[in-house]
């Protein structure tokens, strides 16, 4: 029986959850729809020694990247603490090159994307990697469009992944796109995850990931703001809730928290509907009452522009097979 021939490519302090969300995914896959054409999965790493993981768990590599050769079907390349070493070590950089010309697909997961981008593979595409280490990509490596939002992207043959557990919906798009929605979906219930989050659904949420600000003021408008997405929020009344003038308030939320009030008011109360979304089943119109939209296209428009999906199709996607 033909297979698909899938290397995880590691390295010394890479993250074990990059490699297993990957590989657990595709055995999944194996085990429960038993497709005609399976995967056959491997983790190659520099000289083919064990490879110590950034958690200082040991994996034992099962082929060296110096002896390895295709034609493979998928090379992915994940990340970790280890990523800056093994981006600025020429022969695995030359190596994953080498192997990249005899794949059918390329991935990263990660800060993976910096050792893509080392060996040029990024050149001239759009890719993502962590939030945290986006700005960096972007200015060592300036030919490539790093966009630090999606949970994953796809550019050609070329696909980056957002972090750690993003790995999980690039490998359940994988089997979808190898095999089905079907298999996919049983492979996503067996791994107790929804199927999917949309690729370019935002990586960070503002009530799990809000940028810590200085001022005790803002702070509290902030939780404000996240407690109560109904209220009257627009910059006016804000600034009289805190205080201050307008003026003033619009300097400290841009300093602190990197945008005017009327921005972040706007991305808050999306934040809000998702959850809403996810969690309910209000119609359209009561899920944007409830998050201070005006009316239920206002809260598409909204959502449509900071996900990239419509509300509905987030609904469905966000809720379980």
């Amino acid at each position: 029986m033909a297979e698909r021939l899938m290397v995880v490519v590691g390295y010394e302090a890479a993250e074990l959850l990059d490699i297993a969300c990957v590989t657990t995914t595709l055995a999944m896959a194996n085990g429960i729809g038993a497709p005609e054409v399976p995967y056959r999965v491997l983790l190659a790493g520099p000289g083919g020694g064990p490879l110590v993981c950034g958690s200082g768990l040991v994996l034992g590599s099962e082929r060296s990247l110096e002896r390895l050769s295709g034609p493979l079907d998928t090379l992915i390349v994940s990340g970790g603490t280890g990523y800056e070493r093994a981006a600025s070590d020429t022969r695995l950089v030359g190596h994953v090159r080498r192997l990249a010309r005899e794949s059918r697909r390329v991935a990263s997961v990660c800060t993976g994307a910096g050792v893509l981008a080392a060996a040029g593979l990024l050149d001239g595409r759009r890719a993502t990697t962590h939030w945290r280490f986006a700005r960096l990509l972007a200015e060592r490596h300036p030919k490539v469009a790093v966009d630090p939002d999606p949970i994953y992207v796809r550019d050609g043959h070329v696909y980056t992944a957002a972090g750690v557990t993003s790995a999980l919906d690039l490998t359940l798009a994988f089997v979808e796109e190898d095999h089905g929605p079907e298999l996919a979906r049983q492979v996503a219930r067996d791994l107790v995850v929804y199927l999917q989050r949309p690729g370019n659904q935002a990586q960070m949420s503002l009530f799990t990931a809000t940028p810590s600000a200085p001022d005790d003021g803002v702070r509290a408008l902030v939780e404000h703001i996240a407690a109560h997405p109904d209220d009257d929020l627009s910059t006016a009344a804000l600034a009289a809730r805190a205080g201050v003038t307008p003026r003033h308030l619009t300097r400290l939320f841009t300093e602190q928290l990197g945008r005017a009030p009327g921005r972040y008011v706007r991305q808050a109360r999306t934040e809000a509907a998702a959850h809403v979304l996810a969690s309910t089943t209000l119609p359209m119109a009561g899920v944007a009452a409830r998050c201070g939209f005006g009316s239920a296209e206002a809260l598409r428009q909204a959502f449509t522009e900071r996900f990239g999906i419509a509300p509905s199709r987030y609904r469905a996607a966000m809720r379980p097979a």
